[in-house]
């Protein structure tokens, strides 16, 4: 068992991944599901759910039918600052469950904000858990629920409905990093590195692959140079000039070269763990006058949903187990090291303002913390 799967508790086991994986399928379809708890939900994401999927929660529930809604994107909704301890704010909805465009605009900072007054009501104990299905589909954090009847399986409605456990969904993210194993590894010259290796790590659910970009043996090294990059496509692929990514990725390779080893670990994490998708919303909400930390929280996510968990098995995998950390941000260093990674020395990887992200980079260093400038 890896140190990650002893944190865990053990990994989840094939049959209950299977589930959590058919969930999340399920869950981009816009078919519901049922959450099994102590009151057991059935559930569906508000961005993809149609009439079939909302006649099945009519069909197969009882009591009030609620949105749930991240703190940050129901006070949008509400017009009124709402408590942002709780993990959820639930919205009373009306039945028959009929109006799918509404809960999307609810959901969806980006469409025509055309919305009823909505009341709140108790949230379900769940309510996590069903925010966080949302969030591994990579969906916008916003979910229909409502007390599943009792014997909903035996119905005919019911009948090829997925049942996943609560706490499955919640454990989920660290279980994943735990069953991380590598799969290929390739020379690949680059023309900053001519000596780099890519390995290529896959998880349990045989989906988004996590890179290693190695410049030399930096195994061999006591405290190689190491930075844990999140993939962007726009600045990494495109050339974007709204953010330093490109910059930073290509400027860590000639690092590493110049020191003669070192390991970028890219991590399939778009958007600081929010997905491509829900990024370009961002972008768009930032095109109206938000900064990336206002924008982020607007659509229902914490401003860094990445898992540094992955890092870490990597880097395990790797045999690396102390490292010299190309960052900026105090914050990944703090949360590496909460992973249990040994960081001997943070090195500054700071660039110029383009023209472009001026007011990006100012934003990361007054709202994130980050040591530039």
């Amino acid at each position: 068992m890896t140190k990650l799967a002893h944190i865990a508790g053990g990994t989840l086991g094939p049959p209950r991944t299977r589930a959590v994986h058919r969930a999340i399928a399920e869950a981009r379809r816009g078919v519901p599901v049922v959450l099994a708890a102590r009151h057991p939900l059935i559930i569906v994401p508000a961005e993809t759910v149609g009439a079939e999927g909302l006649r099945l929660i009519d069909t197969l529930s009882n009591g009030q039918a609620m949105l749930l809604l991240s703190p940050s994107r129901a006070a949008a909704v509400l017009q009124h600052e709402v408590a942002d301890k709780a993990p959820a704010i639930a919205l009373r909805l009306a039945r028959p469950l009929i109006d799918a465009q509404t809960l999307k605009r609810a959901a969806d900072p980006t469409l025509e904000q055309i919305l009823p007054q909505f009341e709140t009501t108790e949230a379900p104990p769940e309510a996590e858990a069903a925010l966080a299905l949302a969030k591994l589909a990579r969906l916008l954090p916003a979910v229909v629920v409502a007390q599943v009847k009792p014997g909903w399986a035996s119905q005919k409605a019911g009948a090829d409905l997925l049942s996943v456990p609560a706490a499955d969904l919640l454990a989920y993210p660290l279980n994943l990093a735990a069953s991380l194993t590598k799969v290929a590894e390739v020379a690949v010259p680059l023309d900053a590195a001519r000596d780099a290796r890519l390995i290529a790590f896959r998880a349990l659910d045989q989906g988004i692959e996590h890179m290693a970009i190695l410049v030399g043996e930096p195994e061999k090294q006591e405290a190689p140079l190491v930075r844990i990059h999140s993939e962007c496509f726009t600045g990494d692929l495109l050339g974007s000039l709204r953010c330093d990514c490109g910059p930073q990725l290509q400027g860590a390779i000639a690092s590493m070269a110049q020191a003669g080893a070192g390991a970028v670990l890219y991590l399939a994490q778009e958007g600081r763990g929010i997905g491509l998708i829900n990024k370009l919303r961002a972008y768009t909400l930032q095109d109206q006058g938000l900064d990336t930390v206002d924008a982020n929280r607007a659509l229902g996510w914490q401003a860094d949903e990445r898992n540094f968990h992955i890092a870490a098995a990597m880097l395990e995998a790797l045999g690396i187990h102390k490292i010299r950390l190309l960052t900026n941000n105090p914050e990944k260093v703090k949360g590496l090291a909460a992973c249990g990674i040994e960081i001997l020395e943070r090195v500054p990887h700071e660039f110029a303002p383009n023209g472009v992200n001026d007011a990006y980079l100012e934003t990361k260093a007054r709202r994130f913390g980050h040591l530039i400038g």
